[in-house]
């Protein structure tokens, strides 16, 4: 399945139907009097989030949604039936963004997740409701609402607890391999990541957390070099971020103020991440290089940095404790701040002026 995490689409809520102009004639009912039934309402347009998808690219091929129009009413006080809702249902993740990219109109972040995005129209009156003792035969009926209609873009930014950054050919695929039953695809080029991954990693039974490799950066990807910073979208959701540096290839200083100017560029509160540096390839590297390497490194982040080997698990262990405790304790945090839950997660985004 090609992974898609953008894509526009057209909704449009179905229309009120109308109400009806109608009298009641019946034998030896001299006076029957108006029995036009109101309009019924027209479908929704609601989005969901679910749990077995991870991209977007059913919406590559039908991009246009339309509810029905809500039935008319009848004859002796019949109201029209009202017309399903369309459900749309997306990845856990999904931000929906108006038509200028910039406002955010939902943030399904959540399993079970509901937001209706475009209100059905109300169904117009039929007759029978404007009878009163003065107006005892009205000839007024009125046509249904219309529904609402707009263009969104979807944005998937997948739901994982590490992000995985880095220059191309950093060992990000491989390390995710290695840690996690993912495979994605290892070869000696760059940009080999085409496309975000997720890797789960189990320490234990009850120990485990979700690793989201992205490709690769370069400089300027901020400008579009490369494969751009779009990808960035992908970890703006972990807890921490954990930067993978080719200490084989030479100035690792460099590479890894080449990634801090990147994250701070693209914004989105990266840069502000809990950082874990590692240097890898240490396999590759004599005894001193890494020793030297590493000193520069920890001076120029003032972080601690660890040694690790993706190819031969060498330093492996260590590095995914050390993530799996920080990221409990960062689920512990986010617990203890976040409010209270509500009971439903249905959300309506729509004016009620109708």
């Amino acid at each position: 399945m090609k992974f898609l995490d953008q894509a526009k689409i057209y909704i449009r809520s179905g229309d009120g139907g109308d109400g009806v102009t109608a009298f009641r004639r019946e034998k030896y009912i001299e006076f029957g009097g108006p029995d036009g039934g109101n309009g019924g309402r027209g479908g929704d347009i609601i989005f969901e989030a679910v749990p077995n998808l991870n991209t977007l690219i059913d919406f590559r091929y039908t991009q246009h949604f339309r509810a029905r129009k809500g039935g008319n009413g009848a004859g002796s006080d019949r109201t029209g039936a009202a017309a399903s809702a369309v459900v749309i249902q997306v990845p856990i993740g999904t931000q929906i963004m108006d038509d200028d990219r910039v406002t955010l109109l939902a943030d399904l972040d959540k399993a079970g997740m509901r937001v209706t995005l475009c209100r059905g129209g109300d169904g117009g009156y039929g007759n029978a409701h404007y009878k009163t003792s003065t107006n005892r035969a009205p000839r007024r009926s009125d046509k249904g609402w219309p529904g609402e209609e707009r263009w969104v873009w979807l944005r998937l930014k997948l739901i994982a607890d590490v992000g995985l950054v880095g220059l191309p050919n950093a060992g990000k695929s491989t390390f995710l391999s290695v840690v996690s039953a993912a495979r994605p695809k290892i070869a000696d080029y760059p940009f080999t990541t085409l496309h975000p991954q997720l890797g789960v990693v189990r320490l234990s039974m009850t120990e485990e957390f979700v690793v989201a490799d992205i490709p690769g950066l370069i400089e300027g990807a901020h400008e579009g070099t490369g494969l751009g910073d779009r990808f960035l979208g992908h970890v703006e959701r972990c807890a921490l971020l954990l930067h993978l540096i080719d200490g084989a290839a030479g100035d690792v200083v460099a590479a890894w103020r080449t990634i801090r100017h990147e994250l701070a560029a693209y914004g989105g509160g990266l840069a502000e991440k809990p950082e874990i540096i590692a240097l890898n390839k240490n396999d590759a590297m004599t005894a001193r290089e890494a020793s030297a390497r590493r000193v520069a490194l920890e001076k120029a982040s003032g972080a601690p940095v660890l040694l690790v080997s993706a190819a031969t698990r060498q330093g492996i262990p260590e590095l995914l404790r050390i993530i799996q405790d920080q990221v409990t304790q960062a689920k512990r945090d986010a617990q203890d701040a976040a409010p209270p839950a509500t009971d439903t997660w249905d959300t309506d985004f729509t004016d009620t002026d109708n």
